[in-house]
């Protein structure tokens, strides 16, 4: 019964990070080291992320062709040969480095590995190619590393049910998926900016603390919601999915900011179903 118990508690001490690999490689160093102190405290991270520049720049320099249908990169084998290199390779390694270098433990993995993450072709594959959805996450092997100390860093690229097909997954929908299945309900997406921003009455731009998924549509078709903001909340609606019931959105280079939304849930702003 105790061992039982002991395993809930540390299940409830993970937490899902989603983030674009560049940006997370870029955030300060006090990022990593407070998530150091967090997961000596039981707070471990679960992190999922994503890679879409540097896969575009690899592409370019070496001549491949590749353009996106309705927000997905169209996905040839070749293509899929750079996605898996950039991100399960490049990307992945730098971030473990990084957290290593904080003093915490990493472990990097792709949805290959273990068979973490099996998906199947999306809806429109004949238009995009190796594209997939999260059928299946191998939660228990995520949990036996985040029991162990180690924090998982999660490459999206996943694996079909035989075992033989990959598949180019998106970042928000695999990071949605490995919430869901580890029973967490709050995703953490650490990007660049503090959060949603509406102007109040007095003309001043005031982060969002809380808002519906209704309410960002609206937001958006008003234009209060433009440009390269659109892009990021979309993504972190897309993590809302399964068990998880609301998304944080904060900037990573703010001091503390990791422990304000992890143990306090208080930072940047909340998506709520």
């Amino acid at each position: 019964m105790t061992q039982i118990s002991n395993q809930q508690q540390r299940t409830a001490s993970a937490y899902v990070i989603k983030c674009g690999g560049s940006t997370l490689a870029a955030l300060p160093e006090d990022f990593f080291r407070e998530m150091k102190e967090l997961a000596e405290e039981g707070f471990v991270p679960v992190i999922v992320h994503g890679g879409g520049p540097a896969i575009s720049e690899t592409l370019n320099r070496l001549g491949i062709e590749s353009e996106f249908v309705g927000g997905l990169r169209k996905t040839s084998e070749a293509v899929l040969d750079v996605v898996e290199m950039v991100l399960a390779g490049k990307i992945n390694k730098e971030i473990v480095r990084r957290i290593q270098l904080s003093g915490a433990k990493a472990v990097g993995l792709s949805g290959a590995d273990g068979r973490l993450i099996e998906a199947e072709p999306v809806p429109n594959a004949h238009e995009v190619g190796l594209v997939g959805n999260v059928t299946r996450v191998n939660a228990q092997l995520i949990q036996s590393l985040v029991d162990m100390g180690y924090v998982p860093v999660i490459a999206p690229v996943g694996l079909g049910k035989d075992g033989a097909q990959r598949y180019n997954i998106n970042a928000d929908t695999a990071a949605g998926a490995v919430a869901s299945q580890l029973g967490v309900s709050r995703l953490v997406v650490v990007t660049d900016v503090p959060g949603i921003l509406r102007t109040d009455g007095e003309g001043v731009k005031r982060v969002l603390p809380v808002v519906t998924v209704a309410e960002i549509e609206a937001m958006i078709a008003s234009g209060e919601i433009y440009g390269g903001m659109i892009p990021k909340v979309r993504a972190a609606m897309e993590c809302i999915q399964g068990e998880v019931q609301e998304v944080l959105i904060v900037n990573g280079a703010e001091p503390g900011i990791l422990r304000q939304a992890v143990a306090e849930g208080s930072a940047g702003t909340r998506i709520v179903r």
